[in-house]
Order: C-alpha cells, then sequence, then structure tokens
C-alpha cells in the first residue's frame, strides 16, 4: 500500500540520516522510501488521474516541501538533500513520529501553512490572523484535496445534468445528441448529422453518425431516454445487433439515461459487431467535459517551478 505524504516523512530523514552529510538524490530517497514500505513494482509506479507523475513520487515530493519549511532539510543544490541538526534531533527519538503535527512547534513551517492559508479578499481586508487548518493533520496533500474536491463538484454535477436529460422531450434530446457527438469531432457539420439522428426507427436503429466528413465510416445509433431503474436488457442489445446486421453496418452505440444489465454488457462484449454502451453516467460525463449543458465557470492552473530556469 503507498504510503501518505505525512508517513514519508521519516523514511525520508532517516535515508538521510545514514548518508551523513553527503548529499542525497531525490530519486535515491523515492526509492529507499517505497524499499521502506516494501512496496512492489506496480505500487512505485502507479501514476495520479493525471498520468503525469507516480503517486509515491508526489507524496515524497510534498514530504520533502514540509520537512524542508520546517527546516528539517536543506537542499544544497537541485533535487539533493541534506538532514540538518533539527531533524538529527527529531530522529533521536525512536518512538517519534513526525508529521505536520509535529511540525508545527517550528515557527517557519507555521509561517508557511498561515502563508498557504490566507484567503485574500477585496471586500474584508480588516482580518490578518489566519489560523493553521483541520488540513495539516490530514492523510492526504493539498493537490490530491484538490483533485478530490474537482471530483466530488463534478459527480454531484453529472447527476444534476443526468436528472434534467432524462425530463427532455424528445426533440430536445436528440439534438442535445446531436450537439454532442458534433463537438465531440463526429459528423463534418450538423445540418449532415442532423438528417442522419432525424431518420428514427428505421428497421431498429435510431441514427447513424459520419466518423468522417464524407461520411465513408460510419456508426449506428440507437438512443433511449429512459428513468433510473429502467435498465437495458439482453434481448434489447441483441436486437440492436440484428438491427445492425440488417444494414451491414460493422459498429454501433447504444446510448441511455438509465443503465445496463449486467447480461446486456456481457452479450456486447460477446456479440462480434462492435458496440459501445453509454450508461447515463458516462453520458453525464461526456456532456461535462465537452460543454454540453454546462459551461466552465472557472479555471484554475496549479504551477510548479522550472527548474531549467534556475538551472541557467
Amino acid at each position: 500500500m503507498i504510503p501518505n505524504y505525512q508517513d514519508c516523512m521519516k523514511p525520508f530523514l532517516l535515508t538521510l540520516q545514514k548518508s551523513g552529510s553527503e548529499e542525497v538524490k531525490l530519486r535515491d530517497i523515492i526509492i529507499s522510501i517505497a524499499d521502506h514500505f516494501d512496496l512492489n513494482d506496480e505500487e512505485r509506479v502507479e501514476p495520479l488521474p493525471s498520468g503525469k507523475q507516480p503517486i509515491l513520487d508526489n507524496r515524497v515530493g510534498w514530504a520533502r516541501t514540509y520537512l524542508a519549511k520546517a527546516g528539517l532539510i536543506v537542499s544544497p543544490r537541485r533535487a539533493h538533500f541534506v538532514i540538518t541538526e533539527r531533524g538529527i534531533t527529531a530522529l533521536n527519538t525512536p518512538s517519534l513520529e513526525i508529521n505536520n503535527q509535529y511540525l508545527k512547534q517550528f515557527d517557519e513551517f507555521v509561517a508557511f501553512k498561515n502563508l498557504s492559508n490566507t484567503k485574500e479578499s477585496l471586500e474584508n481586508t480588516q482580518h490578518s490572523s489566519i489560523k493553521i487548518d483541520d488540513e495539516d493533520d490530514s492523510a492526504i496533500t493539498p493537490d490530491e484535496a484538490l483533485r478530490n474536491a474537482y471530483k466530488t463538484i463534478n459527480d454531484a454535477l453529472a447527476q444534476d445534468i443526468l436528472k434534467r436529460t432524462r425530463n427532455v422531450s424528445p426533440a430536445f434530446f436528440e439534438q442535445l445528441l446531436i450537439d454532442l457527438l458534433i463537438t465531440m469531432g463526429y459528423g463534418g457539420t450538423e445540418e449532415g448529422t442532423a438528417h442522419a439522428l432525424g431518420k428514427s426507427g428505421d428497421n431498429g436503429v435510431d441514427g447513424v453518425i459520419n466518423q468522417d466528413p464524407l461520411g465513408v465510416d460510419q456508426i449506428y445509433i440507437q438512443a433511449k431516454r429512459y428513468k433510473h431503474g429502467n435498465n437495458i436488457s439482453s434481448g434489447d442489445i441483441r436486437d440492436f445487433f440484428g438491427a445492425l446486421n440488417l444494414h451491414n453496418a460493422q459498429k454501433g452505440l447504444f446510448i441511455t439515461t438509465s443503465d445496463f444489465t449486467s447480461s446486456a454488457i456481457d452479450t456486447a462484449q460477446k456479440l462480434s459487431t462492435r458496440i459501445v454502451l453509454v450508461n447515463g453516467y458516462d453520458l453525464a460525463k461526456l456532456m461535462l467535459r465537452y460543454n454540453i449543458g454546462s459551461r466552465n465557470e472557472q479555471t484554475i492552473y496549479i504551477k510548479k517551478i522550472d527548474e531549467e530556469f534556475f538551472d541557467a
């Protein structure tokens, strides 16, 4: 199990202590911590949701930041660290837990956290006293907390947008799908896509969407605007498969605002024709991703130091 960032603090210091006064590369520290917790190969490289960095590297990075802000380690040069007298003192008590609560005794750390927690307000500039909040004792890193909050907000929006989509008119639902597919890059032109999807009930197929502007490759669509609990069955999938065979179609897309039974999913996986299933949750996520029925309210950029700039 990948340790949280606070659990990485003591092994970080122990690794530096073993080297004495010699500098230790951050990569070597990460490997040492992975060995300390006996992580397997998969756990050592398991990526963040962004895919840009391993979870372990990210958490060790936050342990490094907090230890440095508290004065337990210093970095003589890029990605190299040594332990300070303060760090050695912390290790002199073997049973001591080194975490955010322990680091609060150091003024430098408190000042850093107070600065991090400050929320500037144009309406109210009278309150300058900021206390360290409960996040300090959390097992997750600040960027993990940010991602969790992002997921919570989007999950709530997805539920809301799905509820609203289930209650729209058939014509509105059809236009919604047209807008979504066009935004995703299908169809070529809105006029052509609308015409294709307008062929409702054509031998068991609700519509056809072009994969390219010329219509050389096409996907046949079945769309069901069903209420929650009215799930698509394996029989519905077989009926759609039969309709695809009538059209000599190789690809099918089954969209529903409800869900698919386990037997329906199993049936779709076993059929020779490629049928992609999009349930209500997936549809809502796509609508959020492509701003169909939603819009961007605020963009937050996560910054990091440009190490190459300071190496010049």
